[in-house]
């Protein structure tokens, strides 16, 4: 949860609460606020009950919704990958694309359907079937259109992340499957 924000004379300062993934959290670690990959520069507190400060750099604050929490904001927080472990989901950088628009959020039966209207040159990344980080999480598309994508949230999933707070019209970090972007890049013609 986010504590407050506030400009600082280098950037702009951005302290969370975190109970679960904090407890280990030194200066200089990785941390995923709502699928941005930060770098923790002060922690306080100990145990389940830690404080996080992040600097953001304009970059940051202007390409993501981060610009949008306020105090009291549920955030998305994930540990980076250790090398030895168990990948669940697909490859997430914490290098956030673009922020794409929530235009449709309706409950089906215990399900929820989510469609998100991306950045033109966004959507040309999103495949059926594929992965997609929204805030953070590991998605599976469901349904790609001209201008909008779509993806089922199960019962589980919308409980335990900020998902749940999101409404139409608000904004979600988007993060496109990286093989995807590696594969147009190694495919296009290269200019000489």
């Amino acid at each position: 949860m986010v504590e407050k924000i506030r400009p600082g004379s280098k950037s702009i300062e951005l302290t969370i609460r975190s109970q679960l993934c904090g407890r280990t959290l030194k200066t200089g670690d990785s941390l995923a606020v709502n699928g941005c990959c930060l770098t923790v520069v002060k922690h306080l507190g100990r145990g389940t009950r830690r404080v996080l400060q992040f600097d953001l750099l304009q970059e940051t604050w202007q390409k993501t919704n981060l610009q949008f929490l306020k105090s009291g904001s549920r955030v998305n927080l994930e540990r980076p990958l250790k090398a030895d472990g168990r990948l669940d989901g697909h490859f997430v950088t914490g290098h956030i694309d673009c922020i794409g628009k929530i235009t449709e959020w309706r409950m089906e039966g215990k399900d929820h359907f989510l469609q998100i209207t991306p950045p033109a040159e966004a959507l040309r990344h999103v495949v059926y079937k594929g992965s997609i980080a929204l805030d953070g999480i590991s998605l599976t598309v469901a349904e790609v259109k001209s201008k909008s994508f779509s993806v089922w949230i199960i019962p589980h999933t919308y409980e335990v992340t900020a998902l749940k707070e999101r409404k139409r019209g608000d904004a979600v970090n988007l993060e496109t499957d990286i093989l995807g972007k590696y594969v147009e890049r190694f495919v296009a013609p290269r200019e000489t």
